[in-house]
């Protein structure tokens, strides 16, 4: 049988295509969660949903400069919970998936900028794809940014190659954490006005070329 196509008797580990959450409600349902069920794992075939999920991000230039680590060791789990300033709850989750990105694959095509910004960009994107894709199969899980880069490359012994950007534990909710308010609409949309004020005052055709970078070069795909 094919992915979300069985169920167990207990704890849901297959969920069926039918019954994952409709899109919009899966970004009301999403939390950063930090309360795992111990006693409930995840199975491998979900995790590799979740990270087909994950590939799927846009990328700068199609250029997908991202590597997945995927850790269940409880030795590496307690270590990336200590290089992440003693974020405990790292470690109680079943699965942690590290998010790494891969600057030279955006720098062959984008240079400094590829690896100052889309390679972060991209694995970001990619990043949130996870987000939402536990939240659709009913599992939670919380993106960790705190954390230091260089003893979390160590203790996963990671190449030079990669930078470790994002620490994704997962696992099913202990508990489900309340909803946090956001900012209204009306605070952090702006309709054009800037983009017109900015190209009056600058004489520039558009943003883009004010940065040098023109709209073609910089395709997400």
């Amino acid at each position: 049988m094919g992915i979300g196509s069985m169920r167990s008797t207990g704890r849901d580990t297959w969920i069926k295509e039918s019954e994952t959450m409709d899109f919009w409600r899966v970004i009301e349902e999403r939390r950063s969660m930090r309360n795992f069920d111990a006693g409930c794992d995840v199975p491998p075939e979900m995790v590799q949903r979740i990270l087909g999920a994950a590939i799927r991000a846009p990328s700068a230039g199609n250029c997908q400069p991202w590597h997945f680590v995927v850790i269940r060791s409880e030795q590496t789990k307690g270590l990336l919970a200590e290089v992440a300033y003693g974020q405990w709850f790292i470690a109680d989750a079943p699965v942690v998936i590290v998010v790494c990105a891969d600057p030279a694959r955006s720098a062959w095509r984008y240079g400094s900028r590829g690896v100052q910004l889309y390679c972060l960009q991209d694995t970001a994107a990619a990043t949130e794809h996870i987000l939402l894709a536990a939240t659709a199969v009913g599992l939670g899980a919380c993106w960790v940014g705190a954390f230091d880069e260089r003893a979390a490359s160590r203790a996963l012994g990671l190449p030079t190659s990669l930078r470790p950007v994002a620490i994704v534990p997962i696992g099913y909710p202990a508990a489900h954490p309340y909803r946090t308010s956001r900012r209204s609409l009306k605070e952090v949309v702006t309709f054009g006005e800037w983009f017109l004020d900015r190209k009056r005052e600058h004489g520039y055709n558009s943003i883009a070329s004010a940065e040098g970078v023109t709209a073609l070069e910089c395709q997400r795909r």
